[in-house]
């Protein structure tokens, strides 16, 4: 009976990437669901097991479930925005003939720059005080006074989605358009010549074909406009009144603000279990349109 040869080589070539992976992914979630049942505290050296305390108190915490309901709007405003206006993009970029480079290269510059870059950038327009924008609209007569979109709660908001909608929609817009010129051209001429409308073309030939490649992009832009972090904390620091305060944010708070690690480790837990859900029915749903195509 011959033994099989274990080829070493192949995990010696994939070792460098598998200690990447566990160093950067597989150690720190293991380590969140152990700390999550610790008081682990970021400036005394000792913590104590205590099950699933941490949790119940972080589902008790009216502030949580006041975070997490800004995180939702956050997430399905954003989302919608970026696939409307990145959608749009991409449609119109098709149908445009000449210069076509230079458009996509005009409209991917939000999505090219750090997010530090556009942070600050905003910031600086939007200022209350001397920023370009609110000036604008009180010399024009548009506002009586300066308007507060970094401070007024009743506007705080509406402005983080309406950047987060500019910095995200050109994503959107590169990978619908990619899909876009994979359709068949003859299936147009066909639709033309048996007397479809533009609609009827849209529903029925260019939906079915990059439907499931807009599904991709919502559970991946799903991911990370929920996990988003940088860009909210940079402009407003979760402020007015915690009015942009989302769950990342939140755990931040807790982990660094009152160094209760332990604690920020089971909102982060909780967070991984939600996103974890989201995207099981995401990907039910594209595999439903995956089987309808075949």
């Amino acid at each position: 009976m011959k033994t099989k040869k274990i080829d070493y080589g192949r995990w010696l070539l994939v070792l460098p990437a598998l200690i990447v992976v566990g160093t950067l992914l597989v150690y720190p979630i293991f380590s969140s669901l152990y700390y999550s049942l610790t008081t682990k505290h970021l400036i005394k050296a000792t913590y104590d097991f205590i099950g699933f305390d941490n949790y119940i108190k972080v589902l008790t915490d009216p502030d949580f479930f006041k975070a997490f309901l800004t995180s939702i709007l956050w997430t399905v405003a954003s989302l919608l925005g970026q696939i409307v206006v990145g959608f749009t993009a991409a449609l119109a970029l098709n149908r445009v003939n000449h210069l076509k480079g230079v458009y996509r290269i005009l409209m991917i510059i939000p999505w090219a720059f750090p997010s530090i870059v556009i942070a600050l950038a905003w910031k600086w327009i939007l200022n209350g005080v001397s920023g370009f924008l609110p000036n604008l609209l009180y010399e024009m007569g548009v506002a009586s006074e300066l308007p507060q979109f970094l401070s007024d709660s009743s506007l705080v908001f509406g402005t983080l989605i309406f950047i987060n909608i500019w910095f995200g929609a050109p994503m959107i817009m590169v990978n619908v358009l990619s899909a876009l010129q994979t359709i068949p051209q003859d299936q147009y001429e066909a639709a033309q010549i048996d007397g479809a409308s533009k609609l009827q073309q849209f529903m029925y030939i260019t939906v079915p074909h990059i439907k499931v490649v807009v599904g991709l992009l919502v559970v991946l832009r799903t991911i990370w406009v929920f996990n988003n972090f940088d860009i909210i904390y940079l402009i407003t620091g979760g402020g007015p009144a915690n009015a942009t305060t989302t769950v990342p944010i939140y755990a931040y708070n807790m982990g660094w603000g009152t160094k209760l690690l332990g604690r920020s480790s089971a909102v982060t837990v909780l967070l991984l279990a939600f996103l974890l859900i989201v995207c099981f029915i995401y990907f039910k749903i594209i595999g439903k349109w995956e089987k309808e195509d075949k």
